[in-house]
């Protein structure tokens, strides 16, 4: 006659198995919600110093200087079509470039592009160089105002999995444009 064969050996293998397996899910979602939380605070920052700013020049310091410790990143710069002119702001300050190659690279970006990249855009400048992960980011201030790119830069590649990062992106460039708009709109007293 046979013996009995115990399954217990390997239903409580099994089971540690797939508790560990759900262990370390739990932890990969609580690290993503504090990122994320971290994410959301830092854009919710950025908008907030974006609105408190006095006048273009203002929100162009807040930009340009403010942002890059707000958001943790290393690059920050803002170019934007204005009439039949093109002009990029970045920390070293304003220069002017071509406007068909502006808005050709704005309409090749969608509202977000993140990618890593062996060299930054060239809208970054020099410190295109170093950069290794950016965000191309749509502004667009509304008919017949300015548009074009908020551009953000990592000295390090990035983890590009995360489509809530291009929503919170998106809010930020939609954000600078309204407030760009607000002023453009407005009669200055």
């Amino acid at each position: 006659m046979g013996g009995v064969v115990s399954f217990e050996g390997h239903a409580l293998a099994r089971l540690r198995e797939r508790l560990g397996a759900a262990e370390e899910a739990r932890e990969d979602l609580i690290a993503f919600a504090r990122g994320h939380s971290g994410a959301v605070s830092a854009i919710h920052e950025a908008v907030l110093a974006a609105i408190a700013a006095e006048g273009m020049e203002g929100l162009i310091h807040v930009v340009t200087k403010d942002w890059p410790a707000i958001l943790g990143i290393d690059s920050v710069a803002l170019a934007l079509a204005v009439g039949k002119d093109g002009f990029c702001v970045r920390t070293g300050g304003v220069q002017r470039v071509a406007r068909k190659l502006l808005l050709s690279a704005a309409d090749g970006v969608g509202d977000v592009t993140l990618r890593n990249v062996e060299r930054g855009h060239p809208l970054f400048g020099d410190a295109g160089a170093d950069i290794r992960a950016e965000a191309l980011v749509a502004v667009d201030c509304g008919p017949r105002l300015p548009r074009g790119l908020l551009l953000l830069g990592q000295n390090e590649p990035y983890p590009l999995d995360n489509s809530h990062g291009g929503d919170l992106l998106r809010f930020l460039g939609r954000t600078l444009g309204a407030i760009i708009a607000g002023w453009l709109k407005t009669p200055t007293p």
